[in-house]
């Protein structure tokens, strides 16, 4: 179990990293036996996990006297893509150059090397995010149903995740979510997180069992899958705008 300590953002304890003040959000764990500390993936915010003996006070000295190591995480974070003519938006883990005409219709038309679409530049961002959710729903739903096939289970119930730390889940009640952002990688990336997640289907744990049913129901090297994602996931998280 996890207490969060998050407070109001504007009451959050900060510290400041290469110039910049960042909110630290703590949370308590029973099985956690020290303290670790991570940076957000958009580098938005520190996030420490303690023990329930942790004081806060230890906490946030922690974060303070590890700055440095915390800068460069932060300069590592991807900087926002502005969504316009001639920027590159990856798809399926290709950059795409996105051809803008306002005069053009709004229907995104893509290419082996582009993304066209027309209609006013102002609303540019949400029409393209919009598309490449809906991009995600519909990939991710052939995913879900192709693995579940293998692995003999019913389809269960699909959502797009948003989360800033996974990159899927599968709940209790076999409710699986997958991170939006999985359909600007490669194909064997985006399709090695469903079948993880349907191998929980069978085994709710990560046991030998889990890993053996999932090399056998995914037809990639699942290593590489996750060296990629380790490698190169939090370009994923790049901000649009």
């Amino acid at each position: 179990m996890i207490d969060w300590l998050r407070r109001n953002s504007r009451e959050d304890p900060k510290v400041e990293v290469a110039g910049q003040l960042i909110p630290v959000v703590l949370r308590r764990s029973a099985q956690a036996k020290r303290m670790t500390m991570r940076l957000a993936p958009d580098g938005s915010e520190v996030r420490i996990t303690l023990p329930r003996w942790g004081r806060s006070e230890e906490a946030l000295d922690f974060a303070r006297k590890r700055a440095g190591w915390l800068a460069g995480q932060l300069a590592a974070v991807p900087p926002k893509v502005e969504l316009g003519d001639g920027a590159m938006l990856p798809y399926l883990g290709l950059p795409r150059t996105i051809v803008h005409d306002p005069r053009a219709p709004r229907r995104i038309v893509l290419s082996d090397e582009a993304i066209q679409l027309g209609g006013p530049a102002e609303s540019l961002s949400t029409r393209l995010t919009r598309w490449l959710e809906g991009e995600a729903l519909r990939l991710l739903t052939e995913d879900l149903a192709h693995y579940c096939e293998v692995a003999a289970q019913p389809v269960p119930k699909l959502g797009l995740s948003r989360a800033r730390r996974r990159w899927g889940s599968c709940a209790h009640d076999g409710t699986i979510r997958i991170n939006w952002r999985l359909v600007m990688a490669p194909g064997f990336v985006r399709r090695s997180v469903v079948a993880h997640e349907v191998a929980h289907l069978v085994h709710f744990d990560h046991s030998p069992e889990f890993h053996a049913f999932l090399d056998r129901i995914f037809e990639h090297d699942i290593r590489a899958a996750n060296r990629w994602l380790k490698r190169e996931g939090r370009q994923l998280y790049v901000p649009l705008g």
